[in-house]
């Protein structure tokens, strides 16, 4: 951490003032973007998917379990992956915690990903987590939501994704979709990928308080640190024992 001034604490306020002013009109700012997200025309899905689900088969309208949003958590776990994406992990856990809450919003929240339903549990149980987790191993769901990618797209190099062609070689890729239901139709109405996910990390926020702020170098990258919650070295012993 580079050495900083230290001042007075009357030149601290005023110092403090001017970045507050800042910091309300990116709080205007962000206002004013949320609403007009909630403006973007939808588009009504005619294609029926279905999941695997601990409860049995359940359609994309079934996921909603009687309300009338539902956040869809693209998450990376693939068909054979001994475990799910550290990105995506740690994107789960923050959010964990909000999932009551959500629910007291109409909203219902869900983690979608390829890999069976077996192998979607057992990460679960070693995580811990409580939110709901389906598989789209037998859907097109995830391809034609462009999280996940065939043999054939990826072929040429480049893949559809963040609505943009990229260079990847990855054939599962990070995002969250949002949809609504009215008078019996499902309706896609958002969806964001890549940095996009920042927005539902509560650690990112916490972090950029702090002198130190991500401290993850200039290239931002977080796998440089973040780690699965039971593989740092202070992991409860309890929960580093589900790797078994």
């Amino acid at each position: 951490m580079q050495p900083h001034n230290i001042v007075s604490r009357e030149e601290w306020t005023a110092a403090r003032k001017a970045h507050l002013a800042r910091e309300k009109e990116l709080t205007r700012a962000r206002d004013r973007l949320a609403a007009e997200r909630r403006e973007l025309p939808w588009v009504k899905l005619e294609k029926d998917y279905v999941f695997d689900g601990p409860d049995g088969k359940q359609t994309l309208a079934d996921l909603f379990g009687g309300r009338s949003q539902l956040i869809v958590n693209h998450f990376m776990l693939g068909p054979g992956w001994k475990e799910g994406c550290v990105g995506c992990s740690f994107g789960a856990d923050n959010v964990e915690g909000a999932l009551q809450h959500l629910a007291q919003r109409d909203v219902a929240y869900v983690a979608v990903s390829r890999a069976p339903l077996a192998e979607i549990e057992a990460y679960r149980k070693r995580m811990g987590w409580k939110f709901r987790w389906v598989s789209s191993f037998a859907s097109d769901f995830n391809y034609d939501f462009h999280v996940s990618f065939r043999p054939g797209d990826t072929a040429g190099g480049k893949v559809e994704y963040n609505y943009a062609m990229i260079e990847t070689a990855m054939d599962e890729l990070p995002g969250y979709s949002v949809f609504t239901r009215d008078a019996g139709n499902t309706y896609h109405t958002y969806s964001s990928y890549a940095r996009g996910a920042e927005e539902t990390l509560v650690t990112y926020r916490l972090l950029d308080m702090t002198p130190k702020g991500r401290d993850e170098g200039p290239d931002g990258n977080l796998m440089k640190w973040v780690k699965r919650h039971d593989e740092y070295a202070s992991a409860p012993a309890a929960a580093a024992c589900c790797h078994s």
